[in-house]
């Protein structure tokens, strides 16, 4: 089984600045369905995809998040620090750099060198 999406809710006047975050990590808009275009923006990497739900008042969990496992760890954190972002390391839990950063639309997201063990 594979995780396909994910969906983080945003005002619509924020999709742009998302868009320039997400694809700091690796994600490319994509198009959305139609019907749903609307409603939604998405970006996706490697089949992964964000579902960025437009709304007047999003919601943006304080200490939940999504993680992404980023090709090069350093590059992408220097592109965070480059873009303006506060990237904050955290501590490597199973020995793999990692830390967390705050979209545009203040959702939690962390950024990890390598996946946990199985």
């Amino acid at each position: 089984m594979t995780l396909q999406h994910t969906s983080l809710e945003t005002r619509e006047a924020d999709v742009p600045a998302e868009l320039r975050f997400w694809a700091l990590l690796g994600f490319d808009h994509v198009d959305t369905p139609p019907g749903l275009e609307r409603r939604a923006t998405w970006v996706a990497s490697n089949g992964t995809h964000i579902h960025l739900l437009h709304s007047d008042e999003p919601t943006a969990m304080p200490r939940g998040h999504v993680a992404v496992l980023v090709d090069d760890y350093d590059a992408a954190t220097a592109r965070l620090a480059d873009a303006g972002f506060d990237f904050e390391p955290d501590e490597p839990f199973w020995g793999a750099a990692r830390g967390f950063v705050r979209t545009p639309g203040g959702h939690r997201v962390e950024v990890m060198a390598a996946p946990p063990p199985p």
